[in-house]
């Protein structure tokens, strides 16, 4: 009997999760949810293959704000269903509905995030995804670097920030743009706020490090933003970003400086992705030493051409 390749309905998800059983990753996690009804606003389309009355699969591809240039997309198949084609017939019929996308550009760029060694990560390979960048969680044990001393009334200073600061704001939107420079960002100031700093953010606190004091004009070199409530022995999720318009060796002396003072007496946990330079030359080290650890299985971020 023929498949059926047909629009999402409400009820879907509670099918095939019966059939799927567990996320293989936490990206698979997070697309998962991503399955809803078709739409205009926010654009998506889902896609749903029944076989026999009964859903074995589906894909979906959506667009974000956030990152105008690619539409996200996501494939699931079920186990006994894999290998017959299911996957590669959604993925063309997704790329189909990208073409007709609002954006008006008649063939839209697809990405993903898939985990090494999963078989989404084999199924993007086979059909011509390539890594455009990875990501990893690492956590920075205490004491990992040694505090520094500000002694000096007129060198670099830290201070806490209120997370509604215009300034922080504005230094955490530059940061992102200029570390998504191969995935093109488009985050205003109200954006940047409403994602990363607002109540609804999570966002429980954050602390500056300035080259010099405020009032003789010192500027935010480095700051973190904290989404974990209460200190525990668990790590902070934390981010943390920095003046890339500094030279890459003050920009790693900031990095290293904020780390230092947040792993003090409690571990940090951080995403760190490649393009962040400065971070990356940081935790190196820390993770070779281990003075750090992985906090997971690393993601690639995965494209179309």
């Amino acid at each position: 009997m023929a498949l059926e390749y047909r629009a999402w309905q409400q009820g879907d998800d509670l099918e095939l999760l019966q059939l799927w059983g567990g996320p293989e990753s936490a990206a698979a996690e997070q697309f998962r949810g991503s399955f809803r009804t078709p739409s205009d606003e926010p654009w998506n389309r889902c896609i749903t293959v029944v076989d026999q009355g009964v859903p074995v699969a589906a894909g979906c591809v959506y667009g974000a704000a956030l990152h105008p240039d690619r539409l996200w997309c996501y494939v699931e198949v079920a186990e006994d269903h894999r290998r017959a084609g299911i996957g590669s017939t959604l993925l063309t019929m997704l790329q189909h509905e990208a073409g007709a996308s609002p954006s008006g550009v008649a063939r839209r760029p697809l990405r993903s995030k898939v985990t090494p060694g999963t078989t989404g990560a084999a199924f993007a390979a086979a059909t011509g995804f390539t890594a455009l960048q990875r990501s990893r969680l690492v956590v920075v044990g205490p004491g990992a670097l040694a505090a520094p001393a500000f002694d000096d009334a007129a060198g670099p200073q830290l201070e806490e920030a209120a997370t509604g600061s215009v300034e922080l704001t504005r230094a955490l939107a530059t940061f992102y743009e200029s570390v998504h420079t191969w995935d093109r960002a488009d985050l205003s100031l109200g954006r940047a706020q409403q994602l990363f700093l607002a109540d609804t953010s999570g966002a429980g606190g954050a602390i500056v490090l300035r080259d010099r004091p405020k009032a003789d004009g010192g500027a935010i070199a480095a700051f973190a933003v904290s989404y974990t409530q209460a200190r525990t022995d668990d790590p902070a999720d934390v981010l943390l970003g920095y003046d890339t318009t500094l030279a890459p060796q003050e920009q790693q002396a900031a990095v290293a400086t904020l780390i230092a003072m947040l792993v003090h007496q409690y571990p940090i946990q951080l995403e760190v992705d490649d393009s962040m330079e400065a971070l990356v030359a940081v935790v190196e080290p820390l993770l070779a030493t281990g003075a750090a650890r992985l906090g997971g299985p690393e993601t690639l971020v995965v494209a179309t051409a």
